[in-house]
């Protein structure tokens, strides 16, 4: 999953940024209200984190602008701005979820994996293809019911083509749920890891389309 990280004060960006890519989310992180603008312009991502008080342009504003361009991606604020109305507020604006700073870090991520539930339409946070089990909000992983260990690379690779069964992924699309703006991409960084995949859940689970990409089959 890639995730936007909106928020101007360095402390708690550096924790948050630490806390979030130790559970293997790829994460953007912007300062200012016109850096996150440009950046969801630019970039896909599955769930922005945007903090309210920011230089250049308010966190409402931006938000604003999203969801003024159609665009449905789940928005988690984060802010000390704590007070009903303010809550209310950005909720009005387009914000899905809403935790007020100083927040326990358990919380922000049950609230993250929530949102990205929700936004999958999944009611219970398990997909099951070909005996290959996956819950996301655990991300534990079982094989006929055993349970099979994959590295967070590993994880990012699977999920989103067990999610959606039948739909291609190219290696771009894929390579985006690996890494953030601040890593650099190896020329065949996917293979590797749907290599190790299958070695770990079966050959036929996910299957090449030459020329175009990679998808696990329709049961």
């Amino acid at each position: 999953m890639r995730l936007l990280l909106v928020e101007d004060d360095s402390m708690i960006g550096e924790s948050v940024l630490d806390l979030l890519r130790a559970e293997q989310y790829a994460v953007d992180w912007v300062r200012d209200g016109d850096a996150a603008d440009t950046a969801l312009r630019t970039q896909d991502y599955d769930l922005v984190l945007l903090d309210l008080g920011l230089p250049r342009q308010d966190g409402l504003s931006v938000l604003r602008r999203l969801r003024a361009r159609r665009s449905r991606v789940p928005v988690l604020i984060a802010t000390a701005r704590d007070a009903l109305a303010q809550r209310v507020e950005g909720l009005d604006a387009g914000a899905d979820d809403y935790v007020v700073k100083p927040y326990e870090m358990d919380e922000l991520l049950a609230r993250i994996r929530a949102l990205l539930r929700r936004a999958s339409g999944r009611a219970e946070p398990v997909y099951e293809h070909q005996g290959v089990c996956i819950n996301p909000a655990t991300r534990e992983v079982t094989v006929n019911g055993e349970p099979v260990v994959l590295s967070g690379r590993e994880w990012a690779v699977l999920e989103p083509l067990l999610a959606r069964p039948g739909l291609v992924l190219s290696r771009a699309q894929l390579e985006e749920k690996l890494y953030d703006w601040k890593h650099e991409i190896s020329s065949n960084a996917v293979e590797v890891y749907i290599h190790g995949l299958r070695k770990k859940l079966g050959a036929d689970l996910i299957q090449n389309v030459r020329g175009v990409g990679y998808l696990v089959p329709r049961a």
